[in-house]
């Protein structure tokens, strides 16, 4: 314990020791159930991507996430920083990975739920005011959605700091938070291959025109009025 206490008082493991202290009783993860089937998204997401994807990509991410944390715990409690710094890489992408599908999946809708019905009230207003209205909002992050390179995401997040909407993209599975600590997402679109592949080949383009059709705003506009109230 002497030891974890001297690499604590280190500024590069500071926040790494902090971390183990949270997760001594080593708290696991697990899949977040979806609130639709996963053919209901269709035509705009097909069935089999939407259980691919849930079943298989996002519980990888929550499996190597899990591992991580127990190996982080484990090189912490022995003294092994070496282990301790390695483990991070894996901490920041799979747990990034779990952080940003818990958004997506939350993020869509089937049609006869409301899915791709525009949003009204506070966050409508906004989009017309710092976007001039949804159509132009939709071109904007289906340009930067598409021209992300490799993989990533492509957001419509409101700045709590700044009081305004503000589309971002981040590279693999980065969190939007790494972006800014006050930015908080709205809309986060998966631009991955395993989410269009199977469907849209390379056409990403296609996939990102076509997804509008089921974004949730109605979940989107819950979020922002209580981060905008």
């Amino acid at each position: 314990m002497a030891l974890i206490r001297a690499l604590a008082n280190s500024k590069t493991l500071g926040r790494l020791y902090n971390h183990h202290q949270q997760i001594r009783g080593l708290q696991t993860f697990t899949l977040p159930d979806l609130s639709y089937d996963y053919g209901e998204l269709e035509p705009a997401i097909s069935g089999e991507i939407m259980k691919l994807h849930h079943q298989k990509h996002h519980q990888t991410y929550i499996t190597n996430y899990n591992k991580a944390l127990q190996q982080l715990d484990d090189a912490i409690a022995k003294g092994d920083a070496s282990t301790a710094v390695k483990s991070q890489s894996a901490i920041n992408f799979n747990g990034g990975g779990h952080v940003n599908h818990s958004i997506f999946w939350k993020n869509l809708a089937p049609i006869r739920e409301g899915g791709g019905e525009p949003p009204h009230g506070a966050l409508g207003w906004a989009i017309d005011q710092h976007f001039g209205n949804m159509e132009k909002l939709i071109a904007k992050m289906n340009a930067e959605g598409a021209a992300v390179q490799g993989s990533g995401w492509v957001w419509l997040a409101v700045d709590k700091e700044l009081k305004r909407l503000v589309v971002e993209t981040t590279a693999n599975q980065d969190p939007l938070v790494t972006k800014g600590a006050s930015l908080v997402p709205l809309v986060g679109i998966d631009v991955w291959e395993h989410a269009y592949y199977l469907q849209y080949k390379n056409v990403r383009p296609d996939y990102l025109k076509n997804i509008w059709k089921v974004i949730n705003w109605k979940y989107a506009s819950e979020v922002y009025e209580k981060e905008c109230p």
